[in-house]
């Protein structure tokens, strides 16, 4: 069993808990429920937009703790006054060290945020709502075809929007109309390797209507500029700013330096 299979039999029990726990009607009394949502997709098109997703995550299964003691109030609060397209932010507890207080503490700020998990339910689709967030994460690897339209028709009935995450030419399959934005995983997530060169391969098979970004393994802005030049507006960005003491002051740093290279 791979560590992709792990997460997804956990996860399973996880949300069978959560239902038991907190009733959908009571996400629904959620003061977060009913707010209007931001557009991702609007956000990385518009004019001068830096494209970058930026994400809080402490610790991932492949690289074990990354930033413990990061506070995710004032980190993407700096990711936001320093030009982040939109925030990540990594809700799973067990594999990831997030939850759903830290997507509760990013909603200060006022840009889209993708609630980064691994979702499998609607149960949790409705949990994304009621915590503030504007996008759902749907990843092929762990959907079939089916299951990711299901999802994604539901998120469409509470307003959210829909990141399809792929990262081989097989998942392409999976695209559909109720997705906004597909996104290429440069990291396998059965193996964790890491190559760009899947985002510049996929993302030529994408259909021409949807948003592409790249997710994983962008460490500098060379990279982006490329990937730029390839039709992508969205770049997801987490760990290279995570490892660093100041994440915000690193990632104000990274934009300085896109700008010089590819002014917007």
């Amino acid at each position: 069993m791979n560590i992709l299979d792990k997460i997804i039999a956990y996860k399973r029990d996880e949300v069978e808990q959560a239902k038991k726990r907190t009733p959908v009607t009571v996400l629904e009394l959620s003061s977060f429920f009913q707010r209007p949502v931001l557009s991702l997709k609007e956000s990385l098109l518009r004019p001068g937009s830096t494209g970058i997703i930026a994400e809080f995550k402490r610790q991932s299964p492949s690289k074990g703790v990354i930033n413990a003691k990061a506070d995710v109030t004032q980190v993407t609060k700096g990711y936001a006054s320093a030009g982040a397209a939109a925030l990540s932010v990594l809700t799973d507890t067990q594999f990831f060290g997030g939850s759903k207080a830290d997507l509760e503490s990013a909603r200060t700020n006022h840009i889209p945020i993708l609630r980064k998990d691994f979702i499998i339910d609607e149960y949790q689709v409705i949990e994304a709502r009621s915590m503030g967030a504007d996008v759902i994460l749907l990843i092929a690897a762990n959907l079939s075809p089916s299951e990711v339209k299901r999802l994604a028709a539901f998120a469409k009935t509470l307003q959210l929007e829909v990141l399809l995450e792929v990262h081989n030419e097989e998942e392409l399959g999976h695209i559909c109309d109720e997705c906004d934005v597909v996104g290429v995983n440069n990291r396998d997530l059965k193996s964790f390797t890491v190559d760009i060169n899947r985002s510049l391969e996929l993302g030529e098979k994408i259909p021409a209507g949807k948003v592409k970004i790249s997710e994983s393994g962008i460490t500098d802005t060379g990279t982006i500029y490329k990937l730029r030049s390839a039709g992508f507006k969205g770049f997801l960005i987490g760990e290279s700013f995570m490892k660093q003491e100041d994440p915000a002051v690193a990632f104000a740093s990274f934009v300085k330096h896109l700008k010089t290279l590819s002014p917007t």
